[in-house]
């Protein structure tokens, strides 16, 4: 997978215009498919919430210091007072200990009392009345009310009842479910109305009148889970029927602090916080707000069944809010947290009890939806931008280090500020775009790719046509020249040789050598200018016509010039020009015409083995200066004596450390061949030590050498 990747990235810099923008249209459209995916299925809430969840494990809230106790009614205190619901008799005389003897700011009871003491006196006569003495039955009916005896203790205890807003298939009891928001006590004084957006309810689950009337404060205990189950909100404040009541945390809070008001903040008609005295909390638009949750410290919570032990010092309750409620194994009140699976419902109030009074919620701030999904839009336009751009390593970093930057502001953000930025929104709008656009990317490199290989197929199958042109080319142009064989039959007295390799599969250079009628040779080199397919076809012309103007002037080499010079200046329309040397030997006399056209000067053999240049003035190569007078010049060959004409390809000839053999390299390869040479030794032994020379570095030019000797008598 890595290396199609590589692959891939590596192309992109040769993707074309149009590839690039389809590649970044891709990503965009898919960046906004699942801004548009999160957004129908709501998925940003659960989504942040496994982000959040693990932020409160990893950093839970410290509890050490908390200003809230809970006084836990749990099995030990079953055991020892008896099962629940206990008689008001003892939650009275809980109410009085925790007040006279804890001297706690305020005391709040997690629970609501709906229906009278089943363990009134009343009750009991009237359960036994045919079983009792009429006197005791009397005495019996004549003792207070323990619902009356509870209330009194209410009233003169800075106590806070619990209600649930309900409707009314919620609950088995009907008579303490208000209809009328009149008739529920709200002690809170709301300095402002609450707006429809918090969450509200018909009616109202409260404690029977003659206990609901005496509180110091009521507050709602309405703390549904998450649809996953999971608690994370606390009810700040609610509506009942229409009447704005206070959470039973925050209404603790008040009380605890002796503060009558509680202040909404409200914009645009949405509830954005609650102000108790000089703090301000941030609710969500339901009136709930986020808790951030902390490990339950030792310590945290004392049992009934202590308090009511003679001699127990509930002197570290002094001055601090106390939570009354179930924890027994078998209460109903049990919650999942993000910290834990199983907590207590009054450990939770006790906990955003301990928020309010020192600070602990954490907030999701109402911009934070448009921020993510502005930080998702922007990572996946950088990825859209970049990612085409980038190879190797960077094609993975670039991506990785923004994920890591989206991941570090959201924990900063956390940590510092207490501030809920989910990270996992904008990754997943950016991923969406990065995936989208690698996909893209693989899928435009590989069209790319599949497009150069059929391309270089079709060069191939051109190539292999071209080269087999090209060949059959190179043998039509060899085909031209004289074979070795034939030469050194030329005629009597004469030894030929001559050799052409070109540096291309066909070459500008030729040679040719032949008998006239009156007992002399003719012999010919030449050089066209340029390479390939021109030069060769510029040098079957050239060779065509020198051989025919030679014959036509019948070896007179002057005239054999002027018609040379006119035939190729009729058909060059490419304004080439070749190099020449042009020679007719008397066999007989050794009498020898030759003419230069800016071609090489030939060597010169004596028979003795000794070697010299043959300088001819000659003129400039045909093609360049029509008009220019060139001169024949003559010498005399004696038995034994004889000429090496070679091309520039000889001299120019390169090692792989950029000499050249230039002529004295050949001067050289001619002494060593001593006196008694011959035409074919001469040829080799050049054409050896030039290849050796190169010592297979690529030609730099046409190799062509051509040997002539007068031979003994």
């Amino acid at each position: 997978m890595s290396k199609t990747v590589d692959a891939a990235t590596q192309a992109a810099p040769a993707l074309e215009r149009g590839q690039r923008r389809r590649i970044r249209a891709a990503g965009f459209l898919a960046s906004l498919i699942m801004l548009a995916l999160l957004t129908l299925l709501k998925g940003n809430e659960r989504l942040g919430n496994v982000t959040f969840d693990a932020y409160q494990r990893l950093h839970p809230r410290d509890l050490a210091a908390m200003k809230v106790k809970a006084v836990d009614i749990d099995a030990a205190s079953l055991h020892a007072i008896g099962s629940w619901p206990w008689s008001r008799y003892d939650l009275a005389r809980l109410t009085e200990l925790l007040v006279k003897k804890g001297h706690v700011a305020a005391i709040g009871f997690d629970m609501v009392f709906p229906e009278e003491d089943r363990q009134a006196p009343a009750r009991f006569a009237e359960r036994y009345a045919t079983d009792l003495p009429p006197a005791t039955l009397a005495q019996l009916r004549a003792l207070p009310s323990m619902d009356k005896s509870f209330a009194d203790v209410i009233g003169a205890s800075p106590v806070v009842l619990a209600r649930a807003g309900v409707t009314a298939r919620e609950s088995d009891f009907i008579e303490p479910i208000y209809k009328d928001a009149a008739q529920l006590p709200v002690e809170a004084s709301f300095t402002a109305p609450l707006p429809p957006t918090v969450e509200h309810w018909p009616q109202a689950l409260s404690s029977i009148p003659a206990i609901e009337e005496v509180g110091h404060g009521y507050g709602l205990v309405n703390g549904e889970p998450d649809p996953d189950g999971i608690v994370r909100h606390v009810p700040a404040v609610g509506l009942v029927n229409g009447a704005a009541n206070a959470g039973f945390a925050l209404e603790l809070a008040r009380v605890g602090q002796g503060l009558d008001a509680l202040t909404p903040i409200v914009a645009r008609d949405a509830l954005h916080g609650v102000r108790l005295g000089t703090r301000t909390i941030p609710v969500r638009t339901d009136g709930r707000f986020l808790l951030h949750f902390g490990r339950w410290p030792a310590g945290g919570a004392s049992s009934a069944a202590d308090v009511f032990r003679r001699g127990y010092d509930l002197s570290s309750l002094a001055g601090k809010i106390v939570i009354v409620g179930l924890t027994s194994g078998g209460s109903t009140d049990v919650v999942t947290t993000p910290l834990s699976a199983r907590d207590f419902g009054p450990h939770i109030q006790a906990q955003a009890v301990d928020a309010i009074l020192r600070g602990g919620w954490l907030e999701r701030p109402a911009w934070a939806l448009v921020a993510e999904d502005a930080a998702g839009l922007l990572l996946a336009l950088v990825v859209i931008l970049w990612f085409p751009r980038l190879d190797g390593i960077a094609a993975y970093a670039v991506p990785v280090a923004l994920a890591l930057i989206v991941l570090a502001v959201s924990a900063a953000a956390f940590l510092l500020l207490a501030l809920l930025l989910d990270p996992l929104r904008p990754l997943l709008i950016a991923g969406a775009a990065a995936a989208a656009t690698f996909v893209g990317l693989l899928a435009e490199t590989m069209a790319t790719q599949r497009r150069l290989r059929e391309a270089l197929h079709t060069q191939q199958l051109a190539a292999a046509r071209t080269a087999g042109e090209m060949e059959a080319a190179r043998e039509i142009q060899l085909g031209m020249l004289q074979p070795r064989e034939n030469l050194a039959r030329i005629a009597p007295g004469v030894d030929v040789d001559a050799l052409l390799e070109p540096a291309r599969r066909v070459g500008g250079d030729f040679y040719d050598a032949f008998a006239l009628d009156d007992g002399r040779v003719a012999f010919l080199v030449g050089d066209v200018s340029g390479k390939g397919v021109d030069a060769a076809l510029f040098m079957a012309l050239s060779k065509a016509l020198a051989e025919s103007a030679i014959r036509q002037a019948a070896g007179d080499l002057a005239r054999t010039i002027a018609l040379l010079v006119a035939d190729l200046g009729r058909h060059n329309a490419a304004d080439m020009f070749v190099t020449m040397l042009i020679g007719v030997l008397d066999v007989t006399s050794g009498a020898l015409a030759l003419f230069s056209a800016g071609h090489e000067n030939p060597f010169l053999l004596r028979a003795d083995g000794r070697i010299e240049e043959l300088v001819i003035e000659g003129g400039p190569p045909i093609g360049t200066a029509d008009d220019f007078p060139y001169d024949v010049e003559h010498k005399t060959l004696a038995p034994g004596e004889g000429l090496v004409v070679i091309t520039d390809g000889i001299v120019d000839a390169q090692a792989v450390d950029g000499r050249s053999f230039d002529r004295a390299g050949v001067e050289l390869v001619l002494t060593r061949l001593g006196d008694g040479w011959l035409a074919r030794g001469a040829v080799d032994a050049l054409r050896s030590a030039v290849r050796a020379f190169e010592d297979g570095a690529d030609p730099y030019d046409d190799l062509t050498i051509l040997a002539l000797r007068r031979t003994p008598a």
